[in-house]
C-alpha cells in the first residue's frame, strides 16, 4: 500500500528556520545602510526578444504609450551588451535619433533624458555595425537638436544632462560629414563656450568634450571666427590659469594654436593680460606636445602681432628667457630652431637683456 502524502501543515513542521543566516543578512544590511542598500528584492528585468522590442518601438508612435516605452527601452539598454546588440539590429538607435529630432521640432522635452542616454549606450555597437553615421552625420538636424537641448539644460543648471549632451556632441562631431562642419551657427559655439564659462558646475570630462568639439570644428576659418566671437580665447586662458591636468592643457594649447593662426585670435589673445605669461610658463613644464604648441603660439605672436608693447612684454614676463632655455634643453632640434628664429626676429630689442646672448642667436646646431 502506497504511503499517504502528508498534508501541507504536516510538511511545514519539517522545515527548520535558519536563524543564523537571517542574523547574518540583517547584520550585513545594517552595516551597509550608509551605502543606500535596499532590503527589498530588485524588480525583475524585462525579458528581451525581437517581437517585444519591435512592439516598444511601435509604441513610441502612440502618445499614451510613449513614456512607458521610452523608460522600458532605456532600462533594457542598461542591462547588458547582449540587449544593446539586439536593440541596434532591430532599429532602436534610429528610433531614438528620430525621437530627439522630433522633440526639437516640436519643442517637447518629455523623455529627452531616456532618449539621450539610450543613444549613448547604443553608440558603440551602432558604430561597429556602421549604422550610426547615416543616422546623425548626413544633415544638421541631429546637431541642431543637441545644441537646442544643451541650451535648455545649461539654462536650468542641469549638470547631469549637460554632461550627457556634451559627450554625445563630441561623438557626433567626430563622425559628421566635413561639409556640415561649416554650417554650424554662432549659437552653437556660444553654448559650447558657455559650458567652458560655467566649468565649475560640470565634470572634467564634460569640459574635455567641449574642447574636443571646438578643436574638431576649428579647422575652418569661419568657425574659428565664431569661436572667437563667442569669447572662446579668453575662456581658454582662464581655464589654463587654473592649472589643469596635462591632458586638458594639451587640448587647450591645441585650440589656442588654431585660433592664434588668424589676426582676430591673436588680438583676443593679447587682450588678455595673462596670455603671454601663461603660455610662457607652460613651456618645458608640461609635455613635448605642449612645448610645440606653445612655441607655435609665441612664434605667431612674434611674427604677426609684434607691436613694441608686445615685444617688451615678452621680455618682461620671461618669454625670451624661456626661449633661451629651450635652446639649451634636451628637446627636439626643430623646437630649438623655432626658438632661435623667434629670438632673431627681435634681437635688436632683446639683445640688451642679460638673459640673451649673441651665441644663442648665431650658433649652428650640432
Amino acid at each position: 500500500m502506497l504511503p499517504t502524502r502528508p498534508s501541507p501543515d504536516v510538511a511545514l513542521t519539517f522545515l527548520t528556520p535558519n536563524h543564523t543566516l537571517q542574523r547574518l543578512i540583517k547584520a550585513w544590511i545594517s552595516s551597509n545602510e550608509a551605502k543606500d542598500v535596499d532590503e527589498q528584492v530588485p524588480p525583475p528585468k524585462y525579458s528581451l526578444n525581437r517581437f517585444h522590442l519591435q512592439k516598444l518601438v511601435n509604441n513610441l508612435e502612440v502618445p499614451s504609450c510613449f513614456r512607458t516605452a521610452m523608460e522600458k527601452i532605456h532600462d533594457l539598454a542598461k542591462q547588458s551588451e547582449r540587449n544593446r546588440t539586439c536593440m541596434v539590429e532591430v532599429g532602436v538607435t534610429k528610433a531614438m535619433v528620430m525621437v530627439i529630432k522630433k522633440s526639437f521640432k516640436e519643442g517637447n522635452i518629455i523623455c529627452l533624458e531616456e532618449g539621450l542616454k539610450t543613444i549613448r549606450l547604443l553608440w558603440h555597437e551602432a558604430m561597429v555595425k556602421n549604422m550610426i553615421k547615416p543616422l546623425v552625420g548626413g544633415n544638421m538636424e541631429f546637431i541642431n537638436s543637441l545644441s537646442w537641448i544643451l541650451k535648455i539644460y545649461i539654462d536650468n543648471n542641469d549638470v547631469k544632462m549637460v554632461n550627457e549632451v556634451m559627450l554625445l556632441l563630441k561623438l557626433t562631431i567626430e563622425i559628421v560629414d566635413s561639409s556640415l562642419i561649416g554650417n554650424l551657427n554662432i549659437e552653437f559655439f556660444r553654448e559650447i563656450v558657455r559650458v567652458l564659462r560655467k566649468r565649475g558646475l560640470f565634470s572634467k570630462q564634460t569640459i574635455k568634450s567641449a574642447l574636443h568639439v571646438l578643436i574638431g570644428t576649428s579647422s575652418l576659418g569661419r568657425n574659428r571666427t565664431r569661436i572667437m566671437e563667442a569669447g572662446g580665447v579668453s575662456e581658454l586662458i582662464e581655464i589654463e590659469l587654473e592649472n589643469p591636468k596635462k591632458s586638458m592643457t594639451e587640448l587647450i594649447f591645441n585650440l589656442l594654436a588654431h585660433l592664434c593662426s588668424c589676426a582676430e585670435g591673436r588680438e583676443q589673445f593679447l587682450r588678455h593680460a595673462a596670455g603671454i605669461a601663461m603660455v610662457t610658463k607652460r613651456i618645458l613644464r608640461v609635455s613635448a606636445a605642449t612645448d610645440d604648441l606653445a612655441i607655435q603660439v609665441i612664434s605667431m605672436i612674434a611674427k604677426y602681432s609684434s607691436s613694441k608693447e608686445t615685444v617688451l612684454e615678452m621680455l618682461r614676463v620671461g618669454a625670451v628667457s624661456k626661449l633661451c632655455m629651450v635652446m639649451q634643453a634636451d628637446c627636439a632640434s626643430y623646437l630649438k630652431e623655432k626658438a632661435r628664429d623667434i629670438l632673431r626676429l627681435h634681437s635688436t630689442t632683446w639683445n640688451n637683456s642679460p638673459c640673451i646672448q649673441v651665441y644663442f642667436l648665431t650658433r649652428n646646431q650640432r
